[in-house]
């Protein structure tokens, strides 16, 4: 009975520090009501011209003003799901699954989704 009450608590400490841990180097994004946000909590979204995998991102001028790119740092090298692409301006920008994310500058808030489906083209980042 201990050990189970033992490894139940053990289990639960793990979810837990699952739920919170925060966007790093290497992940730049974490997992909000099934939605990715970036560290400071906005949605992220995908644009369905970006082709998965090609290492770019066809949103640039005027649309990078709409939709700012969820930007790397400078070392960041992602891991797993996550990779650096470089920008047509020479920045540095994440991509999940080989599809740069964005922000839409829009959105106010956290937990604001107001880009979604805009243009039939814009579409929030899921897990």
């Amino acid at each position: 009975m201990i050990r189970s009450l033992l490894l139940t608590a053990a289990l639960g400490a793990a979810l837990t520090a699952c739920a919170s841990t925060p966007a790093t180097q290497d992940m730049p994004a974490k997992v909000s009501d099934g939605a990715l946000v970036g560290p400071n909590g906005m949605t992220l979204y995908t644009f369905d011209r970006d082709v998965a995998g090609s290492g770019k991102s066809v949103c640039n001028g005027p649309c990078a003003t709409l939709w700012p790119a969820l930007a790397a740092q400078p070392g960041a090298s992602g891991s797993g799901d996550w990779m650096v692409i470089t920008r047509d301006d020479g920045g540095r920008q994440w991509a999940y699954k080989g599809k740069p994310v964005y922000y839409w500058s829009k959105d106010a808030k956290a937990g604001d989704r107001t880009g979604d489906g805009f243009n039939n083209a814009w579409r929030i980042a899921r897990p």
